[in-house]
């Protein structure tokens, strides 16, 4: 799939470095993120220091912003362990209730765990984090190591954004988001929707409501986008399965309007379930989209 890439958000950039950045994001593979050995090749021609060529990375991300109600664009990069590159950006869609938005630093956050980041280096952000993330930032595993880099400031530790903290230790959890952990749900079945949806139940993290729940999102070009639920101490931050996939598919270039079929799938036994926000959600979206539900 050919992505436009709007010339403004490279245009404060060498010409030969947007250049060869709008070439790689115009790849049909181009997924929002670059790998490790892209990225230090990027960095190494920009001339920058590593926080200078993320901050300046911050406009291309914040094009991927779907924010249909505030039109305010948020961009966030975040650094796995692996050194490869995550572009976030905000969502909000029109006739959903703003509790199902995603934030920049959810989005990014997300987009790493969703390929397989097992923690996080850094993240970078054009506007200080709210509240709501830095309460989702401190689900983290490896959380007083990250390093949080805004414009023009010097990089933060979450304790100095969000001191007396309130997180999973004081509910007596040990789990941490992205941890390295998968749960044992099966299902039997040969379709590549449901396959990759139960992949995505096993990789949720839900240790407040047991409700591990994952969500596929099926294209109408036959493409497949996963998401897994992301819960918080203070719950209200949770990132739910459907945002997780559609934030993957926006970051992709993809449109909504491109979505055909999505599946849910959650735990039985769980004290919750996405099941009425998933629907109502996508009957905003297009009412013609079709949903299986499996309850395991």
């Amino acid at each position: 799939m050919t992505q436009h890439i709007n010339p403004k958000s490279v245009a404060h950039l060498p010409t030969e470095l947007a250049d060869r950045i709008v070439s790689q994001m115009q790849t049909a593979d181009f997924s929002g993120h670059f790998s490790a050995t892209d990225y230090q090749a990027l960095l190494s021609q920009s001339g920058m220091t590593d926080t200078e060529f993320k901050l300046a990375l911050l406009p291309i991300a914040a094009t991927r912003a779907y924010c249909e109600i505030s039109n305010f664009h948020v961009g966030a990069i975040a650094e796995g362990l692996s050194g490869n590159i995550y572009f976030g950006a905000n969502i909000e869609i029109a006739g959903v209730q703003l509790n199902q938005t995603v934030h920049a630093e959810q989005s990014a956050i997300s987009h790493a765990w969703m390929k397989g980041e097992t923690g996080l280096k850094n993240i970078t952000i054009n506007h200080t984090p709210c509240g709501h993330c830095r309460q989702f930032m401190n689900e983290l595993n490896g959380i007083e190591n990250l390093s949080i880099q805004l414009p023009e400031r010097p990089a933060y530790r979450l304790a100095e954004l969000l001191p007396e903290s309130f997180g999973p230790k004081d509910l007596g959890i040990e789990a941490r988001l992205m941890d390295n952990q998968q749960h044992s749900y099966q299902f039997d079945s040969d379709n590549a929707a449901i396959i990759s949806t139960i992949k995505a139940l096993n990789n949720s993290y839900a240790p407040y409501s047991n409700n591990h729940s994952g969500v596929t999102l099926k294209t109408q070009s036959g493409a497949i986008y996963s998401g897994s639920y992301a819960e918080n101490a203070a719950f209200n931050p949770s990132l739910p399965p459907l945002q997780v996939a559609i934030n993957l598919l926006l970051l992709a270039g993809e449109d909504l309007a491109n979505i055909e079929s999505v599946v849910l799938a959650e735990n039985a036994s769980g004290t919750i379930s996405h099941l009425a926000e998933t629907q109502s959600t996508l009957e905003a979206i297009n009412p013609d989209i079709t949903i299986d539900y499996l309850s395991i």
